[in-house]
């Protein structure tokens, strides 16, 4: 998974007239959970604009002054309600050996012949949470709808794999494509019933035939 680089300093003070001066500052105040002790650290806001407004996942790491690097993810982030400005930010610290749980991204490749022929595309999980150590985490995950027609859907089963865990049912679908009023029957359907029928003509008997 691609990594984005966070600069920032550690924060002596954590009170909420340092946080109020930080935030004035154009600076985030930020925790990173999972280690020792949670570690307290501030960077400017500019700086998460690549990580929180982006559909994609991303790793971070947090390179704090005096050549003091972690690994880490994005666990939440508070918005001020009125101004949408960055209010608090907490990571949570990344171990080779640790698995992590992470929202990721899926992406649809091919175009439906079922929604060429009329059928309405449903995307009903745009983002899939797993849990896999930090060197198995996918960017995304890649759904072909190049065969989905009319009726058909993808589930979480078809993504299944032994690098990490797929934390919904595997029955959960990902994406359908329904029945409209103006959908209308593929050249493929047309065929296979056209085969079915002059097998079914064959099998009958013919008529004015022995009694």
């Amino acid at each position: 998974m691609k990594s984005i680089t966070i600069k920032g300093s550690e924060r002596e003070s954590v009170g909420k007239k340092a946080t109020k001066a930080l935030r004035n500052a154009g600076k985030v105040p930020c925790v990173i959970y999972g280690g020792d002790k949670p570690l307290h650290f501030a960077a400017d806001e500019l700086s998460f604009k690549d990580l929180v407004y982006t559909p994609n996942a991303h790793t971070v790491v947090v390179d704090l002054e005096g050549g003091k690097k972690y690994d880490a993810v994005m666990q939440d982030i508070q918005f001020h309600p009125v101004t949408d400005s960055i209010l608090h930010v907490d990571f949570y610290q990344l171990f080779k050996d640790k698995e992590v749980t992470m929202d990721i991204p899926v992406r649809l490749l091919g175009n439906s012949p079922g929604v060429r022929n009329g059928g309405r595309l449903l995307f009903r999980k745009r983002k899939l949470t797993i849990k896999a150590l930090p060197d198995n985490l996918p960017d995304f995950f890649d759904v072909d709808i190049s065969k989905l027609r009319i009726g058909g859907n993808i589930s979480v089963a078809t993504l299944l794999k032994d690098e990490f865990t797929i934390l919904h049912p595997e029955n959960t679908v990902v994406v359908q494509v329904k029945a409209a009023r103006n959908a209308v029957m593929t050249d493929e359907d047309d065929e296979e019933e056209g085969e079915e029928g002059a097998e079914a003509a064959a099998e009958a008997p013919a008529e004015g035939g022995e009694a």
